[in-house]
Order: structure tokens, then C-alpha cells, then sequence
């Protein structure tokens, strides 16, 4: 039995988390002034010009997504609003009172309504998933976007590894994205850092010692990700082989439970079983103090019989004992070498920024 467009509606408002546009409302068969009767019942309530909501209370996330996408169809989530939908309810540092983002065809001229951010994409049509509920850009899409317009170049990177450390895409499909961008900011970061991404750095600080410590300073290569299991499976963040030496990189400001603590200190203590020194750094160590740790790590290494010195780099002070001034500049961020590859652990979201 063929369903009434009254029952056809219906369908409608529960796959659209209860919001309609006035277009799909008429295609259904209904009148305008079947439109106005449920206004003035109070059975739907206005959200945009020509989209409706089936309540009058508070809209959710969900629905606030859904009435952006209908008010300027054919259209898609995007950016931050498309992270936070893949996400889903409770993620976080996902606020839900942010404007929502959606994306349309570069063709298009609209403007959008209070709450509501849009942006004009090129090739919306390969980048978009039509068939999720409501449809949205895909996550690489929305990760590069979100990353190209960071505050900051960390808040960049923060994006970046988040996305791969939580499994939701792979450095190869960031890349992908990259190129299929003709005009982006931050392109020469963005490759750099998605290229250290792939050869296994997994958070904004192990990218951030990879670059700032070790690449800058002529340390030697060091293997990251290193899965080791004589002592149940965990991944070693930064590990020279040669030198039985551990480097472990504890990106959060504080520690969150006294068990987070002892999880690190039985790391440490399996590590040494295995023969292996655990050196644990923060962000003053990398971040703020960069030159002065790679010195001190550089002598460690040597004392464990690495035959190299360290390379002092331009923003290190006079050049220390055990230390050689560099022939030529550092490596810069954007000019990557490569590194051994690795496996990200798969983990909640990046390492905590450290406070202003």
C-alpha cells in the first residue's frame, strides 16, 4: 500500500533528525498552507527561511546541522562542524556551540544565516559523502581545511595528528587532499608535517622533537612507534636502537590520574628490564628549551657510544663542548628527510597544548 504524503513526510522528518525545507515539504504533496496550519499549532517551529524543525524547544547539534545543509541545498557539512559530526556526541574540545560550517559549489552566491559559516569549494561533488545523514565533506577534506586555518601553526599540527592518532584517516589521504587543493595557506607545513605523520610521529609533540631536537640539532635517526611486547603490547615513541636509549615524549600539561602515572612508571620500568634507558621530555623540553636538550641528549647518546656531535643550530647560543657549529642552516620544518616508518598507536586525541 502506497504511503500518503502525510506518512511520506513523516519518513522524511525522522531520516532529517525532524527538519524539513518548505521545497521537500511541497514536493511531498503538501500546500503552503498546510505549512503555516503547523506553525501556528506549534507542531514545527521556524530555524532558517523555509526550514522547519518538528518542535519548538532547543535544536541539537544534529538537527542545527541538518537545517544548514537544507537551508542552502545543495549543500554539505564542512570544516569543524564535519569533525564534530564524525566525532559524535561528548568528544573532547568539540564545542556544540560553534557556528555550523557548510560548504557549497564555488558557483554559488548565498547568504547565510545567523549561526551559519559558508564556504565555496571547488569539485564539491568528489569531496562530499551524499550519503551520510546529513551528508558532509569527507574527513581528509574537513581535516585539511580546519588545519589550513588554524590560529596558530601548532593548533595546525594539533589537527593533523589527531586525525591520524585517532584512526579516523591516514597521511596518504591527507596528501591526497593537499593536491587536490589549487589555493591553500599553509601548504608547505601541511605536507611537511602530514609527511612525518606517515614515517610515524603520532602527536604535535613527538612532530615538534623530530623537528626542533633531533632533525635540527644532527642527532641521530631514531625509529618511532616502536611496538614492543615482551612486556605486553605497547608502542615506544622514540627509540635509538643502537644506543639502548628510550626517549618518551608526555605531551599533557598534567596527568590526569594518579593510574596515567603509573602506567608511565611501569613503562619506564619494563624498559629498563629490557635494557633499555628512558629518557621522559615535556613540552619545556622540546618546546621552550629545544637547543639545550638536544645538547644534553646528544651527550647522552655519546656516553652510550654514539661516534657523532651534535649540530648547533641558528637559534642555539655559543657553541658548548661536544657541540659543532652546522656547515649550513638546519633542516627546515617544510623540507622533511626521511624517517623509518611506524605505526601510530591508536589512542584518544593529540597530546594536550600547554597552557598559555
Amino acid at each position: 500500500m502506497e504511503a500518503t504524503p502525510a506518512e511520506a513526510l513523516a519518513e522524511l522528518l525522522e531520516l532529517q533528525s525532524g527538519v524539513v525545507s518548505r521545497r521537500q515539504v511541497l514536493a511531498h504533496g503538501l500546500a503552503e498552507h498546510d505549512i503555516r496550519r503547523m506553525l501556528r499549532r506549534r507542531e514545527w517551529a521556524v530555524v532558517h527561511p523555509g526550514v522547519y524543525v518538528d518542535h519548538t524547544g532547543s535544536l541539537s547539534y544534529l538537527q542545527r546541522c541538518w537545517a544548514g545543509v537544507l537551508f542552502a541545498w545543495p549543500a554539505v557539512v564542512s570544516h569543524r562542524s564535519a569533525l564534530r559530526l564524525d566525532d559524535g556526541p561528548g568528544r573532547h574540545g568539540r564545542s556544540d556551540d560553534e557556528p555550523i560550517h557548510i560548504a557549497m559549489g564555488r558557483n554559488r552566491e548565498l547568504r547565510p544565516p545567523p549561526g551559519v559559516r559558508a564556504h565555496l569549494i571547488a569539485d564539491i561533488s568528489r569531496k562530499a559523502r551524499w550519503n551520510m545523514s546529513p551528508p558532509r565533506v569527507r574527513v581528509e577534506e574537513a581535516v585539511v581545511d580546519v588545519a589550513a586555518e588554524a590560529a596558530t601553526d601548532l593548533d595546525a599540527i594539533a589537527e593533523l595528528a589527531d586525525a591520524v592518532r585517532s584512526r579516523r584517516t591516514t597521511p596518504d589521504r591527507l596528501l591526497a587532499a593537499l593536491d587536490g587543493r589549487s589555493r591553500l595557506a599553509r601548504r608547505a607545513l601541511l605536507r611537511a608535517v602530514i609527511a612525518d605523520l606517515r614515517d610515524g610521529t603520532c602527536s604535535v609533540l613527538e612532530h615538534a622533537f623530530l623537528a626542533q631536537v633531533e632533525r635540527a640539532h644532527g642527532l641521530p635517526v631514531a625509529d618511532r612507534q616502536v611496538r614492543a611486547s615482551s612486556h605486553g603490547t605497547i608502542f615506544r615513541d622514540v627509540l635509538y636502537d643502537a644506543y639502548s636509549t628510550v626517549v618518551e615524549l608526555d605531551g599533557h600539561t598534567h596527568h590526569s590520574s594518579l593510574s596515567d602515572r603509573d602506567r608511565d612508571l611501569d613503562r619506564d620500568l619494563d624498559a629498563a628490564l629490557d635494557g633499555l634507558l628512558t629518557v621522559r621530555l615535556g613540552w619545556g623540553q622540546v618546546v621552550a628549551r629545544a637547543c639545550a636538550t638536544a645538547a644534553k641528549l646528544g651527550r647522552l647518546l655519546q656516553s652510550r657510544g654514539w661516534p657523532g656531535a651534535v649540530v648547533s643550530c641558528p637559534t642555539c647560543a655559543p657553541v658548548s663542548a661536544g657541540t659543532r657549529a652546522a656547515t649550513e642552516p638546519a633542516p627546515a620544518i617544510d623540507s622533511p628527510d626521511s624517517q623509518p616508518p611506524g605505526a601510530c598507536e591508536s589512542g584518544p586525541s593529540s597530546d594536550d597544548l600547554p597552557a598559555a
